[in-house]
Order: structure tokens, then sequence, then C-alpha cells
């Protein structure tokens, strides 16, 4: 078996609107971005740029620096913003062997920012940072020198602002467990991220940018750049999508192996993994776009690794994004190629816990790393599948209500609620395209269900109160008792149980009128007329006393654990009954 060094797959992520297309684009001297709805890039775009294009682009820094590029090309991938690089999945890691980073340097680390940075570190992938848009800054002056010669050259005021924009970029990412410096200052890119400056718009350090991809590269992922060119192929499903002419087709990334025109292949699904044959094959052009029309695509009787494809197939309308592709060998038989992508696609799909949320995602890998993340937050999750939220979806988060309704939720990740759904006020659909605001909004959401749940528990609970009894607002002496009030703290609720400040029971409260109408209840700084029960004025009470309301310990209890929904004014008071209380029992409430 010989081995041959394979082109290393290059994946560009970061925010929206970094500018991750248009490097693209001028790497290639294409202009995609300006095909994309809004100018943003809308699905996984993969094009091959090769060998012949770098040298080109890297050629007179490969003179200065004297280095030779000995890998055969570059397989270049472009993601919407930061969530299609789950897509690129393979068993235990990722397929990017490595990534660039974009990051506007005006806007720095943003939101999406941060999740590519997770998601890079969760699967491990070596990358580097395009410190993007620098023609942009006020007094930048262009050049077609290289780009240490053009950072050298502009004004002062300039070089501070790249400088203080590189640190608090430095600074950002040390926070999150990275060292980083610019690429001219790397000591060891084993433990530094090489940083670039750069501008999609100019050119200007994608030379610098393109050679340290490279040199990382061969000097750290030789290894596992070497593969088999002619074993059996492997990949992973970028996309599902019809084509005119040819019926739905599935864009590919190739990984290992070589796939040929009339192979039989074993496809991954949520049910049983599909085996179909290869009808035909088409190979994004150099420099082309997979995303593009079939004029950016050639017919090819084979293509080896690695690689974008398009392949066209039977049987292939229930494979999402995300699930692996095993090209049938010998050696093994088909049966054991399915079971080993049933045990790939089941790593992801759960059925976990009894009580959970309820995840979905639009691909096998958005939802491995929804898992992920929601894991590394303790949230349990009851089921996680693919695909928009169902009928059946609402049926498992109902199914958490009876157990524990602050799980009674579903996180969708890139997908969307079917039509003519009905949704119950008790279950929450979550829905957003960034992974860790998905989680911020469900823990929003958490926190409000809790809240509601507490506050309802509190409403049962005896009102803390203190009130004074008017003088000269006697209306009835017993049978019962109706006499002025005042709120002086808390609230007077109908049902009230009052007590003297020795903490004997003395009363009850019957009823509260306001302005001659029944009312349940009177707030502090209220007065009221209220009819007490088991009493006579002159005897039990006289005008002008101070009256408290009546806690049971338990109630006190509750109260403490959920101080947080008590104003100022009724923790006070509360103080003010646990004193009373403990003047007969020093342990009362503790």
């Amino acid at each position: 078996m010989v081995k041959v060094l394979r082109q290393p797959i290059l994946v560009f992520m970061g925010n929206v609107d970094a500018g991750k297309t248009q490097l693209l684009d001028t790497i290639r001297k294409t202009s995609v971005v300006h095909s994309e709805a809004g100018r943003i890039t809308q699905c996984i775009g993969c094009s091959l740029i090769p060998i012949d294009t770098i040298m080109k682009i890297c050629g007179p820094l490969l003179s200065a620096t004297k280095m030779s590029i000995t890998v055969p090309g570059i397989v270049a991938i472009d993601t919407p913003g930061h969530a299609a690089f789950t897509n690129l999945r393979k068993r235990g890691g990722n397929l990017a062997d490595i990534a660039v980073l974009v990051i506007d340097i005006k806007d720095g680390i943003k939101l999406q920012t941060l999740e590519c940075i997770e998601i890079l570190k969760q699967y491990k992938t070596p990358f580097v940072i395009a410190l993007n848009k620098i023609d942009i800054l006020q007094g930048w002056k262009s050049s077609s020198s290289l780009l240490m010669q053009s950072l050298n050259s502009q004004a002062p005021n300039v070089t501070q602002e790249i400088e203080t924009k590189l640190y608090e970029a430095v600074g950002k990412l040390s926070e999150l467990g990275f060292e980083s410096e610019r690429f001219d200052r790397v000591q060891d890119y084993t433990r530094q991220i090489a940083i670039v400056p750069a501008s999609a718009a100019t050119g200007e350090g994608i030379p610098e940018l393109l050679m340290v991809i490279t040199g990382l590269a061969q000097k750290f992922l030789e290894k596992s750049l070497k593969i088999n060119a002619e074993g059996h192929a492997q990949g992973t499903i970028l996309e599902v999508k019809e084509e005119k002419g040819l019926g739905i087709t599935m864009d590919a990334i190739i990984y290992d192996g070589t796939l040929s025109q009339g192979d039989t292949i074993v496809v991954g699904t949520l049910g049983e993994p599909i085996v179909t044959k290869v009808k035909a094959l088409f190979e994004p052009l150099p420099l082309k776009e997979m995303r593009g029309k079939g004029v950016n695509f050639r017919p090819v009787k084979k293509v080896s690794a690695a690689t974008g494809v398009k392949i066209s197939a039977l049987g292939i309308e229930n494979v999402f994004s995300g699930m692996p592709i095993i090209g049938f060998h010998e050696g093994l038989s088909i049966n054991q190629i399915k079971e080993k992508i049933r045990e790939e696609v089941g790593e992801v799909l759960i059925e976990a816990e009894d009580e959970g949320v309820v995840a979905k995602a639009d691909s096998l890998g958005s939802l491995e790393a929804l898992i992920k993340i929601l894991k590394e937050n303790n949230i349990p999750i009851k089921k996680a599948s693919i695909g928009d939220i169902t009928k059946k979806d609402i049926m498992n988060a109902e199914a958490s209500l009876e157990k524990n309704a602050e799980l009674a939720a579903i996180l969708g990740f890139n997908v969307r609620l079917l039509p003519d759904i009905q949704v119950p006020k008790t279950i929450a659909v979550i829905k957003n395209d960034v992974i860790y605001k998905l989680i911020e909004d469900f823990q929003k959401w958490k926190e409000e269900v809790k809240k509601l749940h507490e506050s309802k528990e509190l409403e049962f609970l005896a009102k803390p109160c203190r009130i004074k009894l008017l003088k000269g607002y006697v209306f009835r002496q017993s049978n019962p008792a109706i006499l002025g009030v005042e709120v002086l703290q808390g609230t007077l609720k109908v049902g009230s149980h009052l007590m003297k400040n020795d903490g004997t029971p003395l009363t009850e409260v019957k009823e509260i009128q306001h302005e001659k109408k029944n009312v349940n209840e009177a707030e502090k700084g209220k007065q009221v007329a209220a009819s007490l029960l088991k009493v006579t004025v002159g005897r039990q009470v006289h005008e002008g006393d101070i009256l408290y309301s009546f806690m049971p310990e338990e109630d006190f209890r509750k109260y403490k654990e959920h101080k947080n929904f008590l104003s100022w004014d009724e923790k006070e008071i509360l103080k003010e009954i646990a004193e009373i209380m403990r003047k007969n029992n020093p342990m009362w409430g503790v």
C-alpha cells in the first residue's frame, strides 16, 4: 500500500460579515460573495485551490524564506457564519485539518467568533487568525508590497491602532486559554496561535496567510495527511439538494480513499443506512465553488481524497447533512459497513434520560455540537434528533412537564417549527442559529419558570403584616368586631391570623372593606375597615393596639428560601415576627 500526501482540508469560519468568503474570493480571483443573498454566505461552499495558485500568490515569500511547498493543494471550505463547521464531522472529530478564523479588525471577537473558538477547541482543530479589513482603518495606505513592508510604511497612528486591535484579540484569546501573537513574532507554533493582519479587499496579507497555513500543514499535519489513495472512500455529506437534470444529489467531502462512478456506497440516515450506487460524479473546477451551478463542475469517473464532489445516486432523499458515507470494499461485507455507519450515527442520536429537554438540529454534526454544549452546561437531554420540530417533539417535551416544568422545552438549532403545530403555553420552543445564544435563551426561560413556580408557592403562605387599630373608628365591638385599621407594613389579607407582640394567636380577619367595597387584601399605607373574629374591643383588643400577622414556622422557612421574591418591607416585618416568636422559642424558624 503506497501512501500519498493529500490536500489539507482548510475551513474558513468566523462571525457573519467578517469577510470569510471575500478572503477566499481574493485567493481564487472569484466573486462568490456578490452572488450571495445579502452578501452573506447561505450554505457550505467547497473549492479546490491547486498548488500552482498557491505558488503564484506566495512566490516572493517563497524566495525570501526558501520554503518549499510539498502539499498538492488545498481543499478550502467556506462556512455560513460558524454553524456549518459542525457539519464537517467524521467519527471522533472534525474533517477540518486546519481552520482560518476570520476576525473583523474593527469589530473584534464577537459572540459567533467565541462560538467558533469553542467549537475549534472541542475538536482540537489547529487554527490561524486572519485579522481582516485592515484597509478600512482610518489613514491606511494600501500597497502592493509584502505585508511587513506595508505595515512598516504606515503612519504611526495607523500602526498604533493595528497594535491596539491586535492585542485586544491576544488578550481575549488568553482569557479563553490560547496564547497568540502576530505571525512574524510567533516563537513556537505548537503553543501560539498566529495572527495575520489582512485585507480581503486589497489582497494585503493573503500571501502571508497562505504561507502560514501551508507551513503549519506541512510541518505538523503531514502524518495525518498521508492516505492510501486507492483505498475505499470515506466521506461526510455537506448538503443534500435537488439539481436540475440530476434529481437529488449529495455534496460531499471525501477525506480518505477513492470514489469511482458505479461504486456501491453506504450512506447514513436517521433509520437504516442506505445502500446505493454512484450514478455520476461531478468535481468542482479548480478555484470554482461547489455552491455554483453546473458550469462550475466537470463530470469525472473517479475522485481521490481530499476533495469536494457532487454525487448523483438513487434513494438518497432521507439523507441529512453531516451523515457519513463509506464506499464498499473488499474485506468488509455490506452488513459490516452498515453496522459501522449505525454506530457512528448512534453515537450522536441519543434517547437519554427520563426527564430533560428535546434537542433538535439541522445536521448530525450540529446536533453533536449542541449535545456537547448541553452536557457541559449540565442540561439533561430526553431526546436528540435531526430535522424540523414536529408534533412528536411537542409530546416528548410535555412528558417532562409532570416531573420538572423547568425542562419542558425544545431547543432548536438551525431548524424551524413545522406549520400548523399548536404549542401549549407550558412548553417552550426556543430556536436560534447560535448555539450559545440558544443555551442562554433557555437558561433565561428556565429562570422565569422557576420564579413563576416559586412565586405561586408564596401565594399560599401567610402574608406578613403589621397593623394599627385606629382610635375613634370602632364600628362594632364584637361578633365580629369591626374597626378601622391602618396597614403599617406588609399586606393584610382576608383570612390572615393576627397576634399581639407576645406571639399569642388572637384573631382572624373575616372581611376587609375599602371605601365601602369588599376587598381581598390591603397593602402598606392603606386605611380600611376590618372585621375580626373571636375578639371584643376593650377586652382582647384596644384602640391604638399594634397587631402582627401570626406566621406558621413552616411558612417563615419557605419565605427564607425564596427571599429574592420579597420586598425590603416584607423582609423587615418578617424579621420583627421572628424576633417576637423567638422570645418563647429561640430556635423558631431556624
